[in-house]
């Protein structure tokens, strides 16, 4: 069973520019985030999408420095680079996670694998009902189903989005193209923001680190952002901003 992780960066970002070079304890984002995916037991192999924008180099060095290989794509066709990336190792399902979670959870992505293979899904992810912390989303899908994604999908939210053309056509969504299980949290944790946005966020996850190190699992971060409640200032930025401005553009266009 070959499972392959794939993390999209790029230097752009129209909120916090460069923010994947930022420093978060004694790494960067993006260096903190590429060692916490490493140490997912269940996946054989992790790799950069990056774009070929002006900057990039410095995020060629750092996965390069950990040993962890790059792909090159397009900028704005996000689907196009990924399925690009993913088809140079022909993996038996593909793990969709963003370098702007830098805390994600090595536990958890072995945890939404095991249950993708045992369901024998062509999708699984615990971003459905969103009940866990954002910054800890995780997508596990077959590379069949991101090959028919990237071959039919026509939406301009669809091609900058990886996985909506595959949850839009899903059956939970009344389809049948895809199957798909959900992968819950025994409570709510929506409003917890472990992801880095804004720059209240980047000072949110610097702050936890500070506080607890790099290495605790998303479940201890999280009771510890609960127990301190009166630091949560990054609580009211909306999740998902970035596709919500995508079916935005679709209906204009």
């Amino acid at each position: 069973m070959k499972i392959l992780i794939i993390t999209q960066a790029r230097i752009g970002s129209s909120r916090l520019p460069n923010k994947v070079l930022m420093d978060i304890g004694n790494d960067t984002m993006l260096g903190l985030h590429l060692k916490r995916l490493s140490k997912s037991k269940n996946a054989n192999k992790v790799v950069v999408a990056t774009t070929k924008e002006e900057g990039v180099r410095k995020i060629i060095e750092i996965a390069k420095k950990l040993n962890i290989d790059v792909f090159q794509g397009s900028t704005n066709d996000v689907l196009d680079r990924f399925y690009k990336a993913a088809s140079q190792y022909r993996p038996d399902y593909v793990v969709r996670v963003t370098s702007d979670c830098p805390l994600i959870d090595p536990e958890l992505i072995d945890e939404v694998i095991n249950t993708a293979i045992s369901k024998q899904v062509d999708y699984c992810s615990n971003i459905i009902t969103e009940d866990f912390p954002d910054g800890q989303d995780i997508e596990v899908f077959k590379f069949e189903a991101l090959q028919k994604a990237w071959s039919n999908a026509v939406l301009k939210s669809d091609r900058e989005h990886v996985t909506s053309f595959i949850r839009n056509n899903s059956e939970n969504k009344g389809n049948r193209m895809f199957s798909t299980f959900d992968v819950t949290s025994l409570k709510n944790y929506n409003h917890l923001r472990m992801t880095v946005d804004e720059l209240e966020d980047l000072e949110m996850v610097q702050w936890l680190v500070s506080e607890l190190g790099p290495q605790k699992n998303w479940l201890e971060y999280a009771n510890h952002m609960l127990n301190n409640k009166r630091f949560l200032k990054n609580s009211k930025i909306k999740r998902n901003e970035g596709y919500f401005k995508s079916l935005e553009q679709d209906k204009n266009e």
